[in-house]
């Protein structure tokens, strides 16, 4: 069994990469993974993306089509037309409705597993200590918050393990998101001026031949 400090990292781990993604994201990348799975779902979506073809095809054939000299084959076509897109419209609906259930069920091993393991964790083991501090080395506040609410003196509690790993978890990836903004506006604002001097370059150009063309 993995050893609990490791469990909480991870949780507050996961849930720190959820917030920074987006759950929306995720879900839709997993769901475009789901599609690609060989499951009932994704020979639905292949049969809708095959109906839509046969649509527009239907759709390109019907407008190409008079409806005053080639009315019977106007009328075939219309035919076709309309029960294509009415079976378009069911299996939309249904496709819907399998996503909407998707993420419903999503949403809720995602809070289970994380928002759910937040609480249930340091609700169940609130008396066991993560690990001691040296002997001596804290004063007797820095040990009674340590150990807050139920570990022994001491210790460091569950509580308290989790409030570190959040805050330098959120650290890390706040830091690591302004790094990564500040690579692409730089790479942005290098981009410009290049941009500028090419711009200027060919208007001193455009310039120089029409002086010498009016000369």
């Amino acid at each position: 069994m993995p050893s609990l400090l490791v469990v909480i990292f991870v949780v507050e781990l996961v849930v720190q990469l959820i917030n920074t993604i987006g759950a929306t994201t995720i879900n839709n990348l997993l769901w475009g993974i789901v599609q690609t799975v060989p499951t009932s779902l994704s020979s639905e979506f292949a049969l809708q993306r095959k109906r839509q073809k046969e649509y527009l095809e239907a759709r390109q054939a019907l407008n190409a089509t008079s409806s005053q000299d080639e009315f019977a084959k106007w009328a075939k076509l219309r035919r076709q037309h309309d029960k294509l897109l009415e079976e378009l419209e069911k299996k939309k609906t249904s496709l819907d409705a399998s996503r909407a259930k998707f993420d419903r069920y999503l949403t809720t091993a995602r809070l289970v597993s994380t928002r759910g393991l937040q609480w249930f964790l340091p609700f169940w083991y609130n008396r066991e200590p993560m690990f001691w501090l040296p002997y001596g080395w804290f004063p007797y506040y820095v040990e009674w918050f340590a150990s807050f609410p139920r570990a022994p003196l001491g210790s460091v509690s569950i509580v308290v393990w989790q409030w570190a790993c959040t805050g330098m978890l959120t650290l890390i990836i706040e830091t690591i998101t302004a790094i990564v903004g500040l690579i692409a506006a730089s790479r942005q604002r290098q981009g410009v001026p290049v941009a500028a001097a090419t711009m200027g370059a060919d208007g001193r150009q455009d310039t120089a031949a029409k002086i010498k063309k009016t000369s």
